[in-house]
């Protein structure tokens, strides 16, 4: 009942889309991407783990619990700056899909579990810390939050969806 009534809220599709997730079970993968020059790892999930191949970048919530170990010191201030900014808004003004795209870039990277090639590692408010791993394996060309980061910060967007200059799901 919970889910079916979700269609009748006015909310924003990203927030009922978080709801359907909490409140039934997703189904999908965990995907690890170790960070290049650290001996951590970015855990994400995901329910499309079809589109690994379209990952160029990571997202993390600003309030992640790497975001300072991992940071080059010249993002440090840049980066707190932003966290104080974003710990004003609630989450749901943070997923908002209406907002200003905005984040900053960590100055690390990743590297992709398949291609091995070094994909940036960025923080962004609309990654939640508390929703999932607070982490995210952004795939421009399948995601609208993300299709509109990569505009925004000129990464690439990779098509994994042949025929189609990019879909977004």
């Amino acid at each position: 009942r919970l889910l079916n009534g979700l269609h009748y809220l006015e909310w924003p599709d990203s927030l009922k889309e978080m709801q359907r997730n909490w409140i039934g079970k997703s189904k999908g993968a965990t995907i690890k991407f170790k960070i290049k020059n650290f001996e951590y790892e970015i855990e994400v999930f995901t329910t499309r783990p079809d589109t690994l191949y379209g990952v160029t970048f990571i997202n993390l919530a600003p309030e992640h619990e790497l975001v300072l170990k991992i940071a080059e010191k010249k993002q440090v201030k840049k980066i707190k700056e932003y966290f104080k900014l974003t710990s004003k808004k609630s989450e749901y003004e943070r997923i908002n899909e209406y907002q200003t795209v905005s984040g900053i870039f960590t100055g690390a990277y990743a590297v992709h579990p398949l291609t091995l090639v070094n994909i940036p590692i960025w923080i962004s408010e609309y990654v939640l810390a508390g929703y999932g791993t607070g982490a995210v394996m952004a795939v421009p060309c399948g995601d609208k939050r993300d299709h509109s980061f990569a505009l925004k910060f000129n990464i690439p967007i990779k098509n994994i969806f042949f025929g189609y200059d990019y879909i977004i799901i």
